[in-house]
């Protein structure tokens, strides 16, 4: 089965930084477009940056300029580099991924566990 792992989050100090990581393990062929969303307690899940598989890359209005999204293919693994971290930053973090496991199978969309990240002081 396929799985999607989070790793890095943690506290940190409010201008600090923070790099997240997903890796993904299994039975995969293929992993197209990769995502990272966060969601707070009571709040709807947001979509904070994705990545296509050709390295295309789209951020939330809120974290443009300060988040980095990037993969390394051969890794299997999508980062998520936080800068100038700020309170509101604080949520639950996820991956997302959309997975082809072999040629007869469809595309298929997948969720890790999610990783906690708070900002405060």
């Amino acid at each position: 089965q396929v799985q999607l792992v989070e790793s890095g989050g943690g506290l940190v100090q409010p201008g600090g930084s923070l790099r997240l990581s997903c890796a993904a393990s299994g039975s995969i062929l293929s992993i197209n477009a990769m995502r990272w969303y966060r969601q707070v307690s009571g709040k709807e899940r947001e979509l904070v940056a994705s990545i296509t598989g050709g390295g295309n890359t789209n951020y939330a209005d809120s974290v443009k300029g300060r988040f980095t999204i990037s993969r390394d293919n051969a890794k299997k693994t999508v980062y998520l580099q936080m800068n100038s971290l700020k309170p509101e930053d604080t949520a639950v973090y996820y991956c997302n991924a959309d997975i082809k496991r072999t040629m007869l199978t469809q595309w298929t969309n997948y969720w890790g566990q999610g990783t906690q990240v708070t900002v405060s002081s």
